[in-house]
C-alpha cells in the first residue's frame, strides 16, 4: 500500500535524524527538497539546507523524535510528534548553551514524490521552545 510506504519513509527519516545519520538524507530526501517552514534563516535551499539544519540541531540539541500519530493520504503524510533534547551547543542567534531540557510538539506534513521526501510544512510550538531556552518570559512568569 503506497500510503503505508510513505509513512514508513517518514519514520525512517526521523530515525535517521535521531541516530545523527545526516548522510541518510541523500537516500530519503529529494535534492530539490522544498521546506516551507525552515528552522533557521540563511540556509541554502534543497536537501543541503536540510542537512545543515539537522547538523546544527544534532550538535546543539541532541535528542529524539517520538511519533505520536501519523496519517497518510495520496502523496502526503501528516505526523504529530514530540521532539526532546538538551541544549548543549550554540544555536543560531547566537544562543549559547543553557543545558536546558527541551520538549517541543509539532505537526509536520511531508509530500512524497518518487520514494523521496520532496516537500515539508510544519507547525511547531516555537513559543514554548523559546520559553524553555529562556529567550522569552511570559508575563507573570
Amino acid at each position: 500500500m503506497e500510503t503505508d510506504d510513505n509513512k514508513a519513509l517518514v519514520r525512517r527519516f526521523y530515525a535517521a535524524i535521531d541516530a545523527g545519520d545526516v548522510d541518510a538524507m541523500d537516500d530519503l530526501v529529494a535534492e530539490d527538497y522544498l521546506d516551507h517552514n525552515p528552522p533557521f534563516p540563511g540556509l541554502p535551499a534543497g536537501r543541503e539546507g536540510l542537512k545543515q539544519a539537522f547538523r546544527i540541531f544534532w550538535t546543539a540539541t541532541p535528542g529524539t523524535h517520538q511519533i505520536d500519530d501519523q496519517v497518510a493520504e495520496g502523496d502526503k503524510v501528516v505526523t504529530r510528534l514530540t521532539a526532546t533534547g538538551r541544549h548543549v551547543g550554540e544555536l543560531p542567534g547566537p544562543l549559547p548553551p543553557t543545558g536546558a531540557e527541551l520538549r517541543e510538539t509539532a505537526v509536520a506534513i511531508h509530500r512524497i514524490h518518487d520514494g523521496e521526501i520532496a516537500e515539508h510544512w510544519s507547525a511547531r510550538d516555537d513559543l514554548g521552545l523559546m520559553q524553555q531556552l529562556g529567550v522569552i518570559q511570559m508575563p507573570g512568569g
